[in-house]
């Protein structure tokens, strides 16, 4: 059998880490980061991008030696990505801190409004339905992070939880000050605006579960393989004919009937910024399925169909 050679790059400063003699011409990176870390174990394989290029993209675990374009030399250059965290910490973390933060301001614990409202319960309906829808959507994230969801790459650069939990739990907080208010006013038109914003609410819900769901049975337990997504029995993921990223499309739905529920300003600038976030995720995610598949359905549009 011929053997390859593989040496290790710092690929700012170009110096030497790493030489690594008789490697095995099926070894895949994530196989060459483990031998990697055995001579400098303070880079762990999720803290290590491998490239061909010092600025090039960084090779995928699964690449195999033989198959990339080098010779019987390989030369990589290492980049360390930082302390790493795993995706459910963090998304566990994330959706945690605005469940309990909304129902601080909920039951008024003291310090917040003052000592004359502490604990007294809102005479409007509308404060309390929301209340339960809120906690429902991030009750419902914690249980698909759990049973759900099914994750490329098993961690994060570690300073993204600060910056993720700064967004969620500001965010929450600051809704949570408005619409749980003593001074707070429900909707314009009443009733009738509360329950079409929550038909439009749980539809979307629902609609975003049936696409995790449809995405989970995607993708075996322990692979990372990928899929064309496509519509299943369950008419929710028909939305895959139209769009991309049906799950952001019925995120943004989700809030879009919080914001007219509860008529309040900062949902409807979280639910904008929020919509902007998933627009470039979702293009990201788009243009990714048409260059990895070449018979992608071309109606797809990244998130909002026909338009964008």
């Amino acid at each position: 059998m011929k053997y390859y050679e593989v040496e290790i790059l710092d690929a700012k400063t170009r110096e030497k880490l790493c030489f690594l003699d008789k490697v095995d011409p099926n070894a895949t990176i994530a196989e060459i980061k483990n031998l990697f870390t055995k001579s400098h174990p303070q880079w762990y394989a999720a803290r290590q991008s491998l490239r061909l290029d010092p600025k090039g993209k960084s090779l995928k675990d699964e690449d195999i030696l033989q198959n990339l374009p080098v010779g019987t030399t390989a030369t990589f250059y290492f980049r360390d990505l930082g302390a790493q965290i795993s995706w459910v910490t963090v998304f566990l973390t994330e959706y945690t801190g605005p469940l309990l933060i909304y129902l601080l301001f909920y039951f008024r614990v003291p310090f917040i409004y003052g000592p004359k409202y502490d604990f007294i319960s809102s005479k409007h309906s509308v404060v309390h339905l929301a209340c339960i829808c809120h906690s429902f959507h991030y009750v419902k994230r914690l249980l698909e992070t759990l049973f759900v969801h099914r994750f490329s790459h098993g961690t994060m650069p570690l300073r993204n939880i600060f910056k993720n939990c700064t967004y969620y739990w500001g965010f929450s907080a600051w809704m949570a000050y408005y619409i749980n208010h003593p001074l707070y006013t429900p909707p314009m038109y009443g009733d009738r605006q509360v329950r079409l914003a929550l038909i439009i609410f749980l539809f979307c819900q629902l609609g975003n579960f049936s696409i995790h769901i449809a995405l989970r049975n995607l993708r075996p337990a322990g692979s990372k393989t990928r899929k064309i997504p496509f519509p299943t029995k369950n008419p929710f993921t028909w939305l895959f004919l139209l769009v991309s990223c049906p799950n952001y499309t019925y995120e943004v739905g989700s809030w879009v009937g919080f914001a007219i529920m509860t008529q309040c300003l900062p949902v409807a600038l979280f639910t904008l910024v929020g919509f902007i976030q998933m627009t470039i995720w979702a293009k990201g995610k788009h243009c990714s399925y048409l260059k990895e598949f070449r018979d992608y359905p071309p109606l797809r549009s990244p998130i909002i169909p026909f338009l964008l």
